[in-house]
């Protein structure tokens, strides 16, 4: 079970789960993907609805890289991602606002 007060998300590629989640590292590596200032913008992009394919496509790499996959952009066009776009794009959208949530308490 993805642990969200950790930051992690749950995703599917070809039929096997993975954890996803946005440590420090793979934050860094989608600022330099999105060739962004600041994740200020991409988030801005989310809430906005203006987010791209690539961005989808970019944070599901930084956050699957920090889960401890070692896969890349090229190895995510090729496999099947469990819900298709619509859940891709959920799952992005989820791991930015896990990144950026205080624990309660």
């Amino acid at each position: 079970m993805a642990n969200p007060w950790a930051g992690e998300v749950a995703v599917w590629l070809d039929g096997q789960r993975h954890l996803a989640k946005l440590t420090l590292g793979a934050l860094a590596e989608l600022e330099a993907a999105l060739a962004e200032d600041s994740l200020i913008a991409l988030v801005e992009r989310f809430e906005g609805g203006r987010f791209s394919s690539r961005d989808v496509l970019a944070l599901l790499v930084a956050g699957l890289r920090g889960g401890g996959w070692e896969g890349s952009a090229g190895d995510l066009r090729t496999v099947e991602i469990g819900g298709g776009p619509v859940e891709a794009a959920r799952v992005a959208a989820e791991l930015l606002a896990r990144a950026f949530a205080l624990p309660p308490g």
